[in-house]
């Protein structure tokens, strides 16, 4: 802050007592909410009251106004988180998503506070690929290995044998047909809708329902290493105070040597507040994108420009669902809960059979049924179809 780097995400409050004050009082309500409503990952875990849909009716903005939370620190921090996890801010995604982030894991704390031990945060160099290729790792090994990578589905059609996919080989350029007894469709919901032949009303639905926002990212190859700020040490992620971006990640963070050297930065850039950012990302050319990071960067490290040798932009046009206000009570809650079957089977495969939206053969898992984009809702969501199909 104020020119200088600092530990931790929250703004510091030192010598503003208003901002601590505030601080303290979003605490309290967290708490509250977590004791009274309850809020988990995944979200399915907790049942779904009147509370939380009353928090799902409005703004996230609108919640904190009418609690009388407005300093401007405390509302910088909870619009980038908002930003990070949903990919719009708090004028975009609803209370029920601006508590969920802190009340379904560790709470809110202000500085000072005694917190007891709190969560840390776990993480790999290679980021999720960690995790997805562990995953697929069984699928993969030996000569029976099952996973087919490098396919993009065209078509999807169910009948009463079975269902027929079309998929695009990459690597030799040819469609190939495969037949399947079952298939779970395990694609955003606006693909969905697209790729499957007499897609369903519910997933029709909620394709129209679901807005989903744009991302930008951009890889920096830096020579040798930067000059900084003064304040607290490097980190492996940084967030630039009263910024549009979500900061950058600094690729070799985690390595051992003495002395900084090249390394990459990975920026990121949530877009979903902006009605028309979808088509800004599309129409305004690479150079548009490349000198506003490269302005942005150069506050904290003026020597920037001098010393980046190479930028690498991609552009996500439908990166994350974005759970706005009516997400969850107008749309996905029941559209899972009507779609359930009934199960005569233990209590556990009825909860899985819940979370799989179904219509005959399909059976539809993504993150974007639980209408927001996290790894722990689409590994749920997917585990769920498979064990229900098994069953």
């Amino acid at each position: 802050m104020a020119g200088a780097w600092q530990d931790g995400l929250l703004p510091s409050a030192e010598g503003r007592p208003a901002t601590l004050a505030q601080y303290r009082a979003f605490g309290q309500r967290v708490g509250h909410l977590q004791r009274t409503l309850g809020f988990a990952v995944p979200s399915h875990r907790v049942p779904w009251t009147a509370g939380h849909a009353a928090l799902d009716a409005e703004t996230f903005a609108a919640w904190l106004a009418r609690e009388g939370l407005g300093d401007e620190r405390l509302l910088a921090h909870l619009d980038y988180a908002c930003r990070d996890d949903y990919g719009a801010g708090l004028a975009s995604v609803s209370a029920w998503a601006g508590i969920h982030y802190f009340a379904s894991r560790h709470g809110f704390h202000a500085p000072g506070d005694d917190a007891g031990e709190r969560e840390g945060v776990l993480t790999w160099p290679e980021g999720n690929a960690w995790l997805t290729r562990r995953m697929a790792a069984p699928l993969v090994e030996g000569a029976g290995g099952r996973l087919r990578a490098g396919r993009v589905v065209q078509r999807i059609e169910a009948g009463r044998q079975g269902v027929t996919v079309d998929a695009w080989d990459a690597a030799t350029d040819t469609v190939e047909r495969w037949q399947a007894i079952n298939c779970i469709v395990a694609l955003p919901v606006f693909v969905a809708a697209r790729v499957v032949v007499n897609a369903p009303d519910f997933l029709r639905e909620a394709a129209a329902r679901t807005r989903f926002s744009p991302w930008l990212v951009a890889n920096l190859h830096i020579e040798r290493a930067l000059h900084d700020r003064p304040g607290a040490p490097p980190s492996w992620d940084n967030v630039l105070y009263g910024s549009a971006g979500l900061g950058y990640v600094d690729a070799m963070h985690q390595n051992l040597q003495r002395v900084p050297d090249a390394t990459v930065l990975t920026y990121y850039s949530a877009l979903g507040d902006a009605p028309d950012a979808r088509r800004q990302l599309l129409e305004r050319p690479w150079s548009h994108w490349r000198d506003a990071i490269v302005a942005e960067l150069s506050v904290p490290h003026p020597d920037l420009r001098e010393k980046l040798r190479r930028m690498d932009i991609t552009r996500y046009g439908h990166a994350m669902a974005v759970p706005v206000p009516g997400t969850l009570r107008n749309g996905h809650f029941q559209v899972r809960n009507r779609l359930s079957p009934a199960s005569a089977g233990h209590e556990q495969l009825q909860e899985y059979e819940r979370l799989t939206p179904s219509e005959g053969r399909l059976h539809f898992a993504h993150s974007d049924w639980s209408g927001y984009s996290v790894f722990e809702e689409a590994f749920t969501r997917g585990h769920a179809a498979a064990v229900s199909l098994r069953a």
